[in-house]
């Protein structure tokens, strides 16, 4: 849609949200309410969009970037004043959508086609409406045909006027040149001496504009985030709607009611989700993998017919067909090649274990670089850190490591080279070496019984 421009109004506390952070920058499924309205935009065409930040705008501008126009609305005196001060930034006759940074289930599809509407008709505003069973809080929607007449809000509704469940969703969209027209007019004659937005359609039908409607199909659309309430309920929506596109895609997921997939992330063809299983960020998953149970993954990669049980990932990247867990914890800058096994209670960090290696139990591999087919036995520590600095370690193609050993870093170990169980290394070994250190054993025979005398 060309000459298409978005308003989006951010400039809000959200009081009733209880929080340091502005309402829009609260977290849904994953992404912030303003970034899903901004998404929502976009996928609608939009080509420019203006957002209006106000209270905490310094996260709001650090968090939009590039994606949106920030404007500035130094004091917060109503809706009607926050579309304000849009209009030096808006030239021409442009169709201006009007919505709120806090309706995050907006689709874009309505948005679409409420401007299809708008243009066709040659409205100068079109309002979008929803039908509520339980429209108690909302403005009704008081028209003739699909010409609005006015807009009640519920305080001020007559008896019969609450009985309408056609309510006001606060999206519209206007005509530019009649915008900019109508919010010369508006006054803050009401009971909160704010200029309100929705004044302007009684200006606009004064002089005989032409006001429509446009109804959502679905009322969820309408909601709008004002309390943590609010909120888990919109997050429910929308992570059903989640789960039931992955499913329709080819995804196993055993189930829903205990898995929780953010909005971004991807999943492949007969991925098989166990139950408690939380995917977040912008975590993908190839075809054939089986993730779960009780297993947290965020923004990981994970290969082709992997598996990863009762584990956690975080920024780490997971080959084809690894074997991963149970219990296992692989942090950022973990790298797994293909076919590698990390097994219980194994944490990785900052490390590259390439293919066919095995980490099985009980160790801690960190800053490392383990090579191709190498085994690393049990209680095995990567001694890392020196309270100042971290330190490398290098492991060698098909090197065994023994059971109970430290590597003290910096150190290499060179490939096919062996470490004897319960050694401590801190010097770098050769290839195809054997390596123990260790004190000498000594057994005194009839201790105990020297001892009691």
């Amino acid at each position: 849609m060309s000459n298409l421009v978005a308003v989006i109004m951010a400039a809000g506390k959200g009081t009733r949200m209880k929080s340091k952070l502005p309402k829009v920058m609260h977290s849904l499924a994953g992404k912030t309410l303003i970034e899903h309205v901004l998404d929502i935009v976009g996928r609608a065409g939009v080509d420019r969009s203006l957002v209006i930040v106000g209270h905490g705008r310094e996260g709001v501008e650090a968090l939009i970037e590039n994606r949106a126009e920030i404007i500035v609305q130094t004091e917060q005196l109503g809706t009607g004043h926050a579309v304000l001060q849009a209009m030096p930034y808006l030239e021409g006759e442009q169709t201006v959508l009007v919505l709120s940074g806090d309706q995050p289930l907006l689709k874009s599809e309505t948005l679409n086609e409420l401007v299809k509407l708008h243009q066709a008709q040659g409205a100068s505003a079109t309002v979008l409406t929803s039908y509520m069973e339980q429209p108690f809080g909302y403005g009704r929607i008081i028209k003739k045909g699909e010409n609005l007449v006015r807009i009640v809000e519920e305080k001020d509704a007559a008896p019969d006027e609450r009985e309408i469940k056609e309510i006001n969703t606060g999206t519209y969209c206007f005509k530019g040149s009649a915008l900019r027209d109508a919010l010369t007019k508006i006054t803050t004659q009401n009971a909160q001496g704010e200029y309100y937005l929705t004044e302007i359609f009684d200006v606009l039908l004064k002089h005989e504009k032409k006001v429509l409607t446009y109804r959502t199909v679905n009322p969820q659309e309408a909601l709008g985030i004002n309390s943590r309430g609010q909120l888990a309920e919109a997050e429910g929506i929308v992570r059903k709607n989640i789960l039931e596109h992955w499913m329709s895609e080819g995804v196993t997921i055993v189930d829903p009611a205990s898995t929780f997939i953010d909005a971004e992330v991807i999943l492949a063809q007969d991925v098989t989700i166990l139950p408690f299983t939380r995917l977040v960020g912008k975590t993908k998953i190839e075809e054939d993998s089986v993730i779960g149970p009780q297993t947290n993954l965020e923004n990981c990669t994970v290969g082709r017919g992997s598996e990863v049980t009762c584990s956690v990932a975080r920024d780490a990247v997971i080959g084809e067909c690894c074997h991963i867990g149970p219990f296992s914890y692989l942090r950022p800058g973990t790298k797994l090649d293909a076919r590698v096994k990390v097994g219980d209670f194994v944490e990785i960090k900052n490390s590259w274990v390439e293919m066919g290696a095995k980490i099985p139990h009980l160790s801690y591999i960190g800053d490392t670089h383990v090579g191709k087919s190498a085994n690393i036995g049990a209680g095995t520590i990567t001694c890392n850190y020196d309270g100042v600095n971290k330190h490398h370690t290098k492991i060698g193609d098909h090197a065994f490591i023994g059971s109970n050993t430290n590597l003290v870093a910096p150190l290499e170990v060179g490939e096919y080279a062996v470490t004897g169980a319960g050694s401590t290394i801190t010097k770098n070994v050769p290839a195809k070496a054997l390596v123990v250190e260790r004190s000498q054993q000594v057994v005194k025979e009839n201790w105990h019984c020297e001892k009691i005398k």
